[in-house]
């Protein structure tokens, strides 16, 4: 028998964090299985986006609580705060990387070959480029409130994974003055895929991402002004609940104040273009207070699971699982009476 001093092995205990990791690694897996129907690999797809979400909002955030609190304790894997971080980092940014190659390489090509598109504005006809144009003028113009940035209008309060965008801009506003940079930030209301009417497109069914609406006509949003670079952005917050149950007199009255707090929790992760320009990106880490490592370039959508919303919009059933069809025991079959059923026989 081994001695009990054994238990206390780092190797015998697996992270917590890095096992989360590991199990979006295995959801991943199955978004690339070429035996599952290609719609079915994309919700694995989107599944494993919005586990991250989660995973940084709550397990990231209390790794970087830990950090800032000046903590060493080693876990019993033998690991300290920072070093939990690190390896964090790195699994992290390896799966992000993964998760936009499948999409784009892989996914996207499949689904064109089913005849669903989405199109990039370089793809857009005249007939799409007018649809579009009016899209944009009556539902997304009017909800988008664009705010420069200098003295008299500070970076303003991101709510947790809004989708927002940094315009480089040259020139005068209306005002005279020329920040430089703007805010663009894009309500939760709007959606993220827009169907494109048949009449306006190709055969088939064809998609456009919100993102792409709005970079091409972010120009109408500065007039006067020439629009240098649009890149997407989002902000993850800490979004952990902190309060001593036994401490606090309403429970309902904490936990109301404590859920609206969360959507301006400290900032644990930087999801952005991966064609914005460096300085963007650094102003954006110090505003944030927030390290390169925190930063994730994205090579397509920065909020990859706000886009399940397709899947109800596609009505190519081969696409699918096949729908599950219970089916009714033969001892129940002309009975009404289901309790009546079980006295006769179990």
């Amino acid at each position: 028998m081994r001695p009990i001093d054994d238990l206390n092995r780092p190797e015998f205990y697996l992270n917590r964090e890095l096992s989360q990791l590991a199990f979006n690694q295995r959801v991943l897996a199955l978004a690339q299985d070429p035996h599952l129907p290609l719609l079915e690999r994309f919700k694995f797809l989107f599944i494993c986006a919005s586990n991250l979400d989660e995973f940084f909002e709550i397990r990231v955030a209390g790794v970087k609580e830990r950090i800032a609190l000046g903590s060493k304790k080693v876990n019993a894997d033998g690991l300290t705060p920072e070093e939990t971080y690190l390896a964090i980092s790195e699994k992290a940014h390896d799966l992000v990387t993964k998760i936009y190659q499948l999409f784009n390489e892989k996914l996207l090509p499949e689904l064109e070959k089913n005849n669903i598109r989405f199109l990039a504005p370089n793809k857009w006809n005249e007939e799409t480029q007018r649809w579009v144009k009016h899209y944009f003028r009556n539902e997304i113009l009017p909800v988008l409130s664009p705010v420069g940035l200098d003295h008299a209008h500070p970076f303003p309060r991101l709510v947790n994974k809004s989708l927002n965008f940094m315009v480089s801009l040259q020139g005068n506003d209306a005002f005279g003055r020329s920040s430089g940079l703007a805010i663009v930030h894009a309500p939760r209301a709007l959606p993220r895929v827009i169907k494109v009417p048949k009449k306006h497109c190709r055969s088939g069914e064809s998609f456009i991402l919100l993102t792409s609406i709005i970079q091409a006509h972010v120009n109408d949003l500065f007039p006067g002004m020439h629009v240098k670079g649009c890149y997407q952005f989002r902000l993850t917050r800490n979004s952990d609940l902190f309060f001593q149950e036994e401490e606090i007199e309403d429970l309902a009255l904490t936990l109301k104040t404590e859920l609206f707090q969360r959507h301006y929790g400290n900032v644990v992760r930087l999801e952005i273009d991966k064609n914005c320009p460096k300085s963007i990106t650094q102003f954006l880490l110090e505003k944030h207070h927030i390290q390169q490592e925190d930063t994730y370039y994205c090579d397509g959508p920065v909020n990859l699971s706000r886009y399940m919303t397709i899947l109800s919009q596609i009505d190519q059933a081969d696409l699918f699982f096949d729908p599950f069809h219970p089916s009714l025991p033969k001892r129940l079959e002309n009975k009404h009476d289901l309790f009546g059923a079980i006295r006769e026989n179990d």
